[in-house]
């Protein structure tokens, strides 16, 4: 009975490792133990969850939830965050939808029909991803820096009401941005 309400709360495709387990766990021991999440949590899963490395000793968890029910988790998403951090032992909790890829020659493929949605390239998954990031603070700007040497900087400025909640988290949503899209990215507020 608990494995098969665990399993409710993650939906891959292969099957899921310890780790997602795990987070799975948790999200069903909060659903069962919280009224607030209750109704909130009833309906949400996840489908993949993994540990980002982010130097200087600091884990980061990164949950995948279906691009379905990102709006749904968004709406409990700070309380979310939260209790999860205080389970995990204070590491940085990051929510992103689970997006698709697909590559340039979608349009030349004889089983597909049309153009290949811009929703879909490289460049719109990796912008998602960074508003994924750093929501519930939105993004004001972006500039990208060319060095001499020809390195890529993104530099992306942040909303500054939201300065003092997420000053701590910078470093973590930079370098969890590197791992999934290998970019460099330098978060400043404005």
């Amino acid at each position: 009975q608990q494995f098969s309400t665990m399993s409710s709360k993650i939906k891959s495709t292969g099957t899921p490792d310890e780790f997602e387990l795990s987070v799975a766990e948790e999200l069903v021991r909060l659903e069962a133990s919280s009224a607030e999440f209750k109704t909130s949590l009833r309906d949400l899963y996840i489908t993949a969850a993994k540990e980002v490395d982010c130097g200087a000793g600091k884990k980061a968890i990164v949950i995948y939830v279906p691009f379905k029910l990102l709006k749904a988790f968004h709406a409990v998403q700070q309380r979310l965050v939260r209790e999860l951090e205080k389970k995990f032992s204070g590491a940085h909790v990051i929510l992103i939808a689970q997006r698709t890829i697909l590559g340039k020659s979608f349009a030349r493929s004889s089983k597909t029909k049309g153009l290949r949605p811009r929703s879909r390239t490289l460049t719109a998954v990796q912008e998602a991803i960074l508003d994924d990031i750093v929501y519930p603070t939105e993004i004001e700007g972006k500039r990208t820096r060319c060095k001499v040497d020809g390195s890529r900087v993104m530099k992306v400025y942040l909303d500054s009401k939201d300065q003092a909640n997420v000053e701590g988290r910078i470093a973590t949503y930079a370098s969890v941005y590197h791992k999934l899209t290998n970019k460099q990215v330098a978060f400043h507020f404005k």
